[in-house]
């Protein structure tokens, strides 16, 4: 049987964006499939009581950010923990990826997402902004003014995967589901390759 993971995130998320590349070197490593899931998170986090983080309590905002801290330096992945585009709207940053995987190309959506992920979090660019997504997708190797121009295309499935994360009862980002059964977060990358080198 195919070993398929299937992926929901969003493109602004940073714990998606500490987790994006580890979690494709260990699906490479057991042989599996990645169905990248771009979901509206903020269709996603009312539904379970989360809350925006200008919404949340100082306290929390302030462990957050020495969690971002603390994930950076043990993974050695550079990472601004306060951008100066953040918060920013992924809409049509998450239609483009849905485009390319709804085009058949998965490798390519997961490659843009990853490029969308480092742009937010390690190069400070503005992903809601038509020239940077332009650019970003050009250097991934597609043609970023077609894309553009065309993300509505993805729109439907992005909509569809975002009704299916909450379906699924997902309530943050990055989320895995192998086997129908959830792993959230990028720290529990473990058990989802614990799951997978079991089959």
């Amino acid at each position: 049987m195919m070993k398929t993971i299937e992926y929901y995130f969003s493109p602004k998320s940073p714990w998606t964006y500490l987790g994006h590349e580890r979690m494709l070197e260990l699906a490479r490593r057991h042989g599996a499939i990645v169905e990248p899931r771009p979901m509206d998170l903020a269709r996603v986090f009312p539904l379970s009581g989360g809350l925006p983080l200008d919404k949340r309590p100082p306290q929390r905002q302030a462990y957050r950010l020495t969690e971002l801290k603390r994930w950076s330096q043990h993974l050695g992945m550079p990472l601004i923990v306060q951008p100066r585009f953040f918060p920013v709207d992924e809409t049509d940053a998450s239609k483009m990826i849905a485009s390319v995987a709804k085009a058949g190309d998965n490798d390519g959506a997961l490659k843009l997402s990853g490029a969308m992920l480092r742009a937010v979090w390690a190069e400070e660019r503005n992903i809601a902004d038509a020239a940077t997504l332009i650019q970003i997708a050009d250097d991934c190797g597609l043609d970023g003014a077609a894309l553009h121009a065309g993300r509505e295309a993805g729109a439907d499935l992005y909509e569809h995967h975002t009704d299916e994360a909450i379906r699924l009862q997902v309530f943050g980002a990055p989320w895995y589901v192998y086997r129908g059964e959830p792993y959230w977060g990028q720290d529990r990358l473990e058990f989802l390759e614990r799951a997978l080198a079991g089959d």
